[in-house]
């Protein structure tokens, strides 16, 4: 692929080395360099490296000489002479933007991609209209950026893509890998912005409006992410996924029977998952049915046994109808399964009170207390992306 897409970018290139304004005398170098172009592109290689190797004959550091003898390598399939030659043209220009934006080419076609990236930064900081330069970089930087993922490198990968936007602010798929990322770091409201941009662009991405919905749940407008999970729905009629995720806007909306209607719709679709039938559960729960409650967790633990919300919330009905022990060996076992979750510490150290273990009830209230400050000093710390300023959109890389 990188190789139709140079040799696209070397034709229309070609085509007008020298400014049109510049009308040369016959026999001139210019116009020798023009006929070499309309040769290049004509075909005619041989009459085009016969022009070239006149300009140079005369001046052997000319240029646009060099950058189109370049070319006719590349086309000649001789990308060592190409690379020499296009390195040459760097050095004696470094301001001449067709002879980075063609190094960097070359580059990413032989396979180097690091090598490729400054010398495709610096054409496009040049010459902001090169779209073959910005689009062969923007394609490094999304493979770099999977890779940073791969890596576990969640703050390099976001940098790398936050870059890509700013060369292609109308690209969806790096729009919409941005938000992504965003959305797993935490960073929601810049995954929002990237989602509705994808949206603009892509105006029925249905992931686009599912994960618009994840991060306006987040951050709590829950009748903003009912409105993207019900665009979505209206896409995918039958992912249960979508229809769990419209209950659970209904159920934050507190209009309990629309969100039960969602859920059991849900399973209906999905009768193997879990997600749903914890949702109800919880339902049940916060309106203190709770026979009704335990028997959707238990459903949930009867497909997955080491589902830690729901081993939670059962030991959280366990406590509310006084049966420690029990709540205990539930909360417990939640643990086992997820140290980090918060509620179970919490409730495992009522529980402990409870039944006069006060030295493990402090324990466990003392772990509760530190998961939410480190719960807050996360969403304290944790940066945020802007948009990408005019700089970034000419070239600059400017990771915010």
């Amino acid at each position: 692929m990188a190789n139709q897409f140079l040799c696209v970018v070397i034709f229309l290139l070609a085509a007008s080395p020298i400014s049109a304004a510049q009308v040369p005398r016959p026999g001139s170098q210019k116009s020798r360099l023009q006929d070499a172009a309309q040769a290049i592109s004509a075909g005619k290689m041989v009459q085009a490296e016969s022009e070239l190797q006149s300009v140079l004959r005369s001046t052997p550091d000319e240029f646009h000489a060099l950058d189109l003898l370049g070319i006719i390598r590349i086309l000649q399939h001789r990308e060592p002479q190409a690379e020499e030659l296009f390195s040459r043209v760097v050095q004696n220009n470094p301001n001449f933007a067709p002879g980075r934006a063609h190094l960097g080419l070359l580059y990413l076609q032989m396979g180097r991609p690091q090598e490729a990236v400054p010398q495709l930064r610096e054409a496009v900081r040049m010459d902001p209209t090169r779209t073959d330069a910005a689009g062969a970089l923007v394609h490094i930087l999304q493979d770099q950026s999977q890779a940073s993922v791969d890596a576990g490198d969640m703050g390099k990968a976001l940098a790398l893509l936050n870059e890509a936007r700013g060369y292609a602010p109308d690209n969806a798929d790096v729009q919409f890998e941005f938000g992504m990322l965003a959305l797993r770091l935490s960073l929601q409201q810049d995954a929002v912005e990237a989602f509705q941009k994808t949206l603009q662009l892509r105006k029925n991405d249905s992931l686009a409006f599912y994960n618009l919905g994840r991060a306006f749940m987040e951050l709590s407008k829950f009748e903003d992410a009912h409105q993207q999970f019900a665009e979505y729905i209206k896409m995918r009629t039958d992912d249960p996924s979508g229809y769990c995720a419209l209950g659970m806007t209904l159920a934050a909306l507190e209009r309990s029977e629309e969100a039960r209607a969602e859920f059991e719709r849900s399973i209906e679709l999905g009768p193997a998952q879990t997600e749903s039938y914890y949702r109800l559960g919880l339902l049940e729960l916060e309106s203190r049915n709770l026979e009704e409650a335990s028997r959707h967790f238990r459903q949930v633990l009867d497909r997955e046994p080491a589902h830690a919300p729901s081993l939670t919330a059962l030991g959280k009905v366990a406590f509310e109808q006084k049966a420690y022990t029990e709540a205990i060996l539930l909360l417990q076992q939640a643990i086992v399964n997820d140290s980090n979750m918060r509620e179970a510490h919490y409730y495992l150290g009522l529980a402990f009170a409870r039944t006069g273990h006060k030295q493990e009830s402090e324990e466990q209230l003392q772990i509760a207390t530190r998961l939410e400050h480190d719960e807050t000093e996360h969403r304290r710390t944790m940066f945020v992306i802007s948009d990408p300023g005019p700089s970034a959109a000419q070239g600059s890389s400017k990771p915010k």
